[in-house]
């Protein structure tokens, strides 16, 4: 941060701008003190650039997911053979297959095996026997189709008409129905996330702002010398710029570093759930690219918006 120096820093200080001057333009001299990495200003910075690389990581993580299982299920269907009885029930799945798999666009069709059915149920149902009676649970018989394109009204009727000819009690829908609210719900948290962001870059402008502000404040009597012995706004400005990006990139590169940290341990943890949504949320390359530019952009934020502050502060001090 750029501070004053006291009273009993000037003389030497206006010394060293009569030394410096030559220099004002190429950035050579440091006409005001500055303490790199000192003062609260860096800590900030490093605070705004860790939550907004973790609200980002969360928000390209969701959309990910989204994508990847939109993508998975976009053209599946599942066909629900209802029959109570095992045997009638069995029968309908296989000839249902059988007419569903003649229908154009059907890519794949699988009938799923009734172990795999106990394993989905067991969970909430138990073994699927009724203890009071000893019998079997009726589950229906499940058909998993796979279409070359999305599940459109259209083949979802073409679908049903084909199944219920040979199993009336066949129960279509696509794969895409049952997950939607799902989808909004995760598509609202990544709105979030992005609103979150945005949050955070204005707050990061704004303690710029107060920080050039203040910094000016501190050292009006030191600007009016430099102004004096003919150095412009520009010049001035420059020197307040340049403090600035220093704080942050130091504190940006910090941030980021927290930011990583706590990302990959909230990564071992969702890894740990073994969730179909969770693994898809995996971030890319191109993802962690994106955030290790934040802090970067941060500092240029910064340097554009602690230039600016001061112009225009300078252009109504004198």
């Amino acid at each position: 941060m750029i501070w004053a120096g006291g009273p009993a820093g000037e003389r030497g200080l206006a010394t060293s701008l009569l030394h410096g001057m030559r220099r004002l333009g190429g950035g050579g001299a440091e006409l005001i003190p500055q303490g790199r990495m000192a003062g609260p200003m860096p800590w900030v910075i490093a605070i705004m650039v860790a939550l907004t690389a973790i609200a980002l990581a969360a928000g390209l993580s969701i959309g990910n997911a989204v994508s990847a299982a939109k993508a998975e299920i976009e053209g599946g269907v599942t066909i629900q053979v209802l029959e109570p009885r095992a045997d009638r029930r069995d029968e309908q799945a296989r000839a249902a297959a059988r007419a569903v798999e003649q229908l154009p666009g059907v890519r794949g069709l699988r009938v799923v095996p009734q172990k795999e059915l106990d394993a989905l149920i067991e969970p909430w149902l138990g073994s699927g026997i009724d203890a009071a009676t000893g019998s079997a649970i009726p589950v229906p018989a499940l058909i998993d189709v796979r279409l070359d394109a999305a599940a459109s009204p259209a083949r979802l009727e073409a679908i049903t008409r084909a199944a219920q000819a040979v199993a009336p009690s066949a129960r279509v829908d696509a794969q895409s129905n049952w997950l939607k609210p799902v989808f909004e719900a995760m598509v609202s948290l990544q709105v979030v996330a992005i609103a979150l962001v945005a949050l955070l870059t204005l707050a990061l402008a704004a303690a710029v702002l107060l920080a050039a502000r203040s910094a000016l404040g501190a050292n009006r009597d030191v600007i009016e010398i430099v102004h004096l012995l003919g150095g412009t706004d520009r010049q001035v400005a420059r020197v307040f710029q340049r403090s600035i990006g220093f704080d942050a990139a130091g504190g940006g590169t910090v941030g980021l570093a927290l930011a990583l940290l706590v990302i990959l341990v909230l990564a071992r943890r969702f890894e740990g759930l073994g969730a179909g949504l969770v693994n898809n949320g995996a971030l890319l390359w191109s993802d962690w690219l994106l955030l290790a530019l934040v802090p970067f952009l941060a500092t240029v934020l910064a340097m554009v918006t602690a230039r600016f502050t001061v112009l225009h502060a300078l252009r109504k001090m004198l």
